[in-house]
């Protein structure tokens, strides 16, 4: 863990028993010191620190220097999942700028879905951080009944997983839930339309309920994991695939990767 603080990231000791809370968060994989999308992370955290501080946001001087000592310090070789904070502690009495460096965990190509039945626990639903605490309780319960992840549903649609954003396949169209619809603003959705233009894939946007995915292909998406594509949902559609087109995809996906500056 390091905090920001004059002008440098400072190495510093966490107390487990602090209460923290989470105004923004941003986190992506770097494999040998390559990334895809940083500079989107980038324009998403900034955004995120702006919506939540207001006039009270540092300069933006200071939000570039300190994004460039982080993008410094990810390891050039091995895999790493680093995340930058905009946190308030208990005590702090003002929101401070850290960053943890982190290994990666494993990362995988398929995932099983669960749509959650409960209220919507999001507060902030367009900003990546302060619910993220109640998205990684939504996934536990979802791998407590058997998936990796769960599903979000606004008056019967889905909008978004847990962790992740949904895509699916109709046809040889790729289908994103619109960007009306307050959720995440997924940087890996955005790296897959801009392949999708790239090849002369249609991309439209589409309010579904679940039951319309069935034997569609779909595909579950994040800085982790980039592509993994729904092989079940729980009480849910049942998925299908098209062969080949995920393993392609993420293969496109990863070409993206770029040295972190």
């Amino acid at each position: 863990m390091f905090q920001w603080r004059g002008g440098e990231l400072v190495p510093t000791i966490t107390d487990e028993g602090e209460a923290v809370r989470l105004l923004a968060a941003d986190s992506w994989l770097t494999v040998d010191g390559s990334t895809r999308g940083l500079e989107l992370h980038r324009q998403r955290f900034t955004a995120a620190v702006e919506a939540q501080l207001g006039t009270r946001t540092p300069p933006a001087r200071e939000l570039e220097s300190f994004w460039h000592a982080v993008a410094a310090m990810v390891p050039a070789e091995g895999r790493a999942f680093p995340r930058v904070e905009l946190a308030l502690a208990d005590g702090s009495g003002a929101p401070q700028l850290r960053a943890r460096m982190r290994p990666a965990p494993p990362t995988r190509t398929s995932i099983a879905l669960m749509t959650h039945t409960g209220e919507d626990p999001r507060t902030r639903p367009e900003i990546k951080g302060p619910d993220l605490g109640a998205m990684l309780d939504l996934r536990g319960a979802a791998e407590a009944a058997g998936a990796d992840e769960a599903v979000l549903l606004v008056d019967g649609q889905v909008v978004e997983g847990a962790t992740t954003a949904l895509l699916w396949w109709n046809g040889d169209t790729l289908v994103t839930v619109p960007n009306w619809m307050p959720r995440v603003s997924s940087v890996t959705e955005l790296s897959i339309r801009a392949l999708a233009t790239a090849f002369g894939t249609e991309v439209v946007e589409y309010l579904a309920r679940p039951e319309e995915l069935d034997h569609k292909e779909i595909w579950a998406v994040n800085a982790l994991h980039g592509i993994r594509i729904v092989t079940s949902w729980i009480d849910g559609p049942i998925p299908a695939a098209e062969p080949g087109r995920h393993d392609r995809w993420r293969r496109s996906l990863d070409a993206l990767r770029r040295p972190a500056t």
